[in-house]
């Protein structure tokens, strides 16, 4: 059931979606349903999204561009499980009102972050 008012959907770019679903497949556990060359949606157990073929990229929240957001309840582990992975950390944990969070780089070079409460 769709609840109105509320975020539905994300897209982001990617320029190689091999990479790009082997990094969330298994720092996050996302699966994907390619549509055609250009295309690839995900699901985050939650919420659906996707990435389209561009060498563009998310990557600066200094100069406007969104954040996506992401929620760990083991902010160290996961920190770990994404360098692991390959992908750069542009922001190191720091904390906040409310919790504690850290910023990333993709595989795409899209800048993400994971938050914790804990």
């Amino acid at each position: 059931m769709l609840e109105d008012k509320r975020i539905n959907y994300i897209e982001l770019p990617a320029n190689d979606f091999s990479s790009t679903k082997a990094f969330y497949g298994k720092v996050f556990g996302w699966t994907f349903q390619d549509y055609g060359d250009n295309y690839i949606a995900f699901n985050d157990g939650r919420l659906d999204g996707g990435f389209y073929r561009s060498p563009l990229k998310s990557d600066s929240t200094k100069e406007g561009a969104a954040l996506v957001v992401l929620y760990a309840d083991n902010l160290e582990a996961t920190l770990k499980r994404i360098t692991d992975a390959g992908a750069e950390i542009c922001m190191e944990i720091f904390s906040f009102p409310g919790g504690r969070r850290f910023h990333f780089l993709d595989p795409s070079g899209n800048e993400l972050a994971v938050w914790s409460d804990k």
